[in-house]
């Protein structure tokens, strides 16, 4: 068997802004990750945005470079990792169409999020968030990568990666791409609505009021928490109260997740303290833990030259570890370059 360099790959799609759900849940993992002895890769999907919907040129090219100042913001360091966006290497397509020709049409069938996004209007959807998948899957494996961070919802993605590979691997009698392994988001970075302590924060809940923008500043935090909603009960005693309290537990679980400490450590400072008390001290952690990442975004989006000039050079090193990959897969296959 062939022994592959321990390197992680992940992709985000420039859409709307990030928010606290995702800072706690992937990017703030991403920047620990890079000093963990593994290589990372960090890719902005902006090929994946076309996908479902048609997308202002203007409004794309604001969002990728928005999305790379959150990943500067937070810590990610260029010199450690590699950031760029996708387009900027078209080795991505070259394997996409490869996979393709590989990927089975019922394994593409059985895609999940494919009938989640056209769902009733599936005719009218594009080949792209039909076939996105496969791409999917050559963004990983044109990396060899061997881990990819994904949430529950996202694991398919990654057996299907599994399965290419394998079929690939199978078809042509090599030992080529790896078996990718997921790292999957535990449930502890979960971020709930904070005007639905049952839904997930997302960023394309139309309240903005619901979650936490990464661009959001001090006064926009703290004006979020204080207007969270809450239940008219005091914060319990021990953690095993919040179990039918959403609300609260989510404030609780977002206080912890901030101050990298437990539920129960919450708990035990703040255990029988009205939310009229509790929200301020939330309020401050996060101001304190947010507002730097909001102001250092506004710095660079002010001059996005610094931002074009990372994504350039990531993509300069991305397409150094993917040409030869996709050299090799040509061989295999046998065309003729």
């Amino acid at each position: 068997m062939t022994s592959f360099t321990p390197r992680v790959f992940s992709g985000i799609q420039p859409t709307n802004h990030l928010q606290l759900g995702n800072y706690l849940g992937a990017v703030k993992r991403f920047v620990a990750m890079q000093n963990d002895g593994m290589e990372t890769i960090y890719c902005i999907v902006d090929q994946h945005a076309i996908t479902a919907s048609f997308q202002n040129p203007a409004d794309l090219r604001h969002a990728t470079r928005e999305l790379a100042s959150a990943y500067l913001a937070c810590g990610l360091d260029p010199a450690k990792s590699v950031l760029f966006n996708q387009s900027q290497v078209p080795a991505h397509s070259q394997l996409a169409w490869v996979f393709n020709c590989v990927a089975r049409m019922g394994w593409m069938n059985r895609m999940t999020q494919f009938k989640d996004k056209a769902g009733k209007n599936a005719e009218k959807a594009s080949l792209g968030l039909y076939a996105y998948p496969a791409l999917m899957a050559a963004d990983i494996l044109l990396y060899h990568a061997t881990h990819v961070p994904v949430g529950e919802d996202q694991k398919q993605h990654v057996e299907l990666t599994r399965d290419i590979a394998a079929k690939f691997n199978h078809d042509y009698g090599v030992d080529f791409f790896p078996e990718t392994q997921p790292i999957i988001e535990g449930a502890a970075t979960r971020v709930m609505s904070l005007r639905d302590g049952t839904k997930k924060m997302s960023k394309s809940d139309p309240s903005d009021a619901s979650r936490i923008n990464l661009t959001d500043d001090a006064d926009t935090i703290a004006k979020k928490i204080r207007k969270a909603k809450t239940d008219p009960e005091p914060l319990p005693e021990t953690v095993g109260g919040l179990a039918d309290r959403p609300e609260a537990r989510n404030l609780v679980n977002i206080y912890a997740a901030l101050a990298e400490i437990t539920a129960a450590d919450v708990i035990a400072q703040h255990g029988g303290s009205q939310f009229g008390s509790f929200k301020p001290a939330l309020a401050d952690l996060a101001v304190d833990k947010l507002a730097p990442i909001s102001t250092e975004m506004a710095r660079l989006m002010g001059d996005v030259t610094e931002i074009d000039r990372v994504l350039s050079q990531g993509a300069e090193r991305a397409a150094a570890m993917a040409e030869p990959i996709i050299a090799q897969t040509y061989d295999i296959v046998g065309f003729v370059r």
